[in-house]
């Protein structure tokens, strides 16, 4: 079977939002969170880094940022391997008080942002912020579906323009 040019075109162009996906994406699951903890105290968690949600994901490096309301601060803590496959423990110190963003770059495919922190002077004052929606660290699907359908018109309307040409 003979393909033409556009049609080979046409193909690989459709295949680029797919591939684009296809390397994959992981999931990140905490051993706990830093409610209750005091300011300048460790906040020592596991991190679980699951290749689609489900494989333990080896020899990845990822951290947790927690970067202070505003911008003002920034800090980063690497994880280190836990010995358990797709297990990463770090050990994080909020340096001031006011409300931290936590993300947690999962060194694969995505940074996942976690509830806000407030933290405060005094025993046990961290505390979660509750979260007015919840935000994944996944692929951006909507975003994938949009270029694929712009791909697959133009991959259309340039097969079109070539058959007039023949």
């Amino acid at each position: 079977m003979r393909m033409g040019i556009a049609t080979v075109v046409a193909v690989a162009v459709l295949a680029a939002p797919a591939n684009a996906l296809g390397g994959g994406f992981a999931t990140v699951g905490l051993s706990s969170l830093p409610d209750g903890l005091e300011l300048g105290e460790r906040w020592a968690v596991e991190l679980t880094v699951l290749q689609h949600g489900r494989t333990p994901l080896d020899g990845v490096h990822p951290a947790v940022i927690v970067t202070r309301e505003g911008g003002s601060e920034r800090r980063e803590f690497p994880a280190q391997a836990a010995g358990r496959p797709g297990v990463y423990r770090v050990a994080v110190t909020f340096p001031s008080a006011g409300t931290w963003r936590v993300v947690v770059d999962d060194g694969f495919s995505a940074r996942h942002p976690f509830s806000p922190v407030r933290v405060g002077r005094g025993p046990g004052r961290a505390s979660i912020v509750p979260a007015t929606a919840s935000v994944g660290g996944g692929p951006d699907l909507m975003l994938a579906l949009a270029a694929a359908a712009v791909t697959g018109i133009a991959a259309v309307l340039g097969s079109a323009a070539l058959r007039r040409r023949s």
